[in-house]
Order: C-alpha cells, then sequence, then structure tokens
C-alpha cells in the first residue's frame, strides 16, 4: 500500500529567489554596518588635533632641517640589557656632544595609545639613557636636544624589540 501524498512537490519561484536576495543582501548589509560602525568608533583615523595648523608650520620645519643639518650632530639609539632607552650623540668630527637637555617619547606607529614620555639623564659624554621598560613590538621614538646654546636637534627613530 502506497500513500500519494497531497501535497505537490515544491517548485522554486520568482517570490523565493527574490526573498533569498533581499534576506542575503539585508544580511550583509547590517555586518558591514555594524563593522564600519565599530571602525570608526575604535580609530576615527584621526592622529593630529590640528592638522591644518600643522600643515602651515611645515615651512618652519624645513628651515629647522637646515639648521640641523649645518650642526652635523648624528644620534644613534638602542635598548640597553638592563631595559633602559640609550642615546649616543655626537658631532659631524666623532666627538661626543654633552651637556644637552634631551627629552623624547616612545609611541605605537598606528596609534597615539600607550604613548610615553622620556626624560634623559647623561651617564658619559654624549651618552644619555632614560628608563624604558616593559616594552615590546614597534615603537616610534621621537627625541629633541637642546645645548645650552639654544641649537636645537629633532631625530625619530623607529625601534622594534
Amino acid at each position: 500500500m502506497t500513500m500519494a501524498s497531497d501535497r505537490p512537490p515544491f517548485r522554486l519561484t520568482g517570490w523565493h529567489v527574490l526573498a533569498g536576495l533581499v534576506v542575503f543582501f539585508g544580511v550583509t548589509i547590517a555586518v558591514d554596518s555594524i563593522m564600519i560602525v565599530d571602525a570608526y568608533r575604535s580609530y576615527p583615523g584621526e592622529a593630529a588635533a590640528s592638522p591644518y595648523e600643522e600643515g602651515l608650520a611645515f615651512d618652519s620645519e624645513i628651515a629647522q632641517q637646515a639648521r640641523q643639518q649645518a650642526l652635523g650632530w648624528r644620534m644613534t639609539a638602542g635598548f640597553t640589557s638592563a631595559g633602559a632607552l640609550a642615546v649616543s650623540v655626537t658631532d659631524r668630527d666623532g666627538r661626543a656632544v654633552s651637556g644637552l637637555k634631551l627629552d623624547g617619547s616612545l609611541e605605537r606607529p598606528a596609534t597615539t595609545e600607550g604613548r610615553r614620555e622620556l626624560t634623559f639623564h647623561e651617564t658619559a659624554p654624549g651618552a644619555y639613557q632614560a628608563p624604558a621598560t616593559a616594552l615590546s613590538g614597534a615603537w616610534d621614538l621621537s627625541l629633541r636636544a637642546e645645548d645650552s646654546q639654544g641649537r636645537r636637534f629633532d631625530a625619530t627613530r623607529r625601534l622594534v624589540l
């Protein structure tokens, strides 16, 4: 004894295809919207508080770089085994430059969060150190050195631990 089904077999119609497309694109748009909002909230893209004013100051930065090149100072930076950040400053003849006021900062390349201000102390002629413990990964080091005559030297380096 066989029983015949009273229901007709399933047929794919235009309404089924339309409903499938609406659901597919609705889910895709909803997920994309959530990801866009989350990305914008976590990093709005603004790294500078006043980018327009910084752009106007570009000419003075170029003049500072020319004065800096005329000084002929060279800076090298690295980490000691004790976890301190060591910087050495020499002139164009390789002599140590001592008596500088040296300040700096460390920050991550992609964000301004986790920024650390550094205060350096001269440990030997031309050798300066600042405590910088518990660091790992990539960091951008910004340094500013100034001597007693007001001559300034700025340097930036990418350090990877």
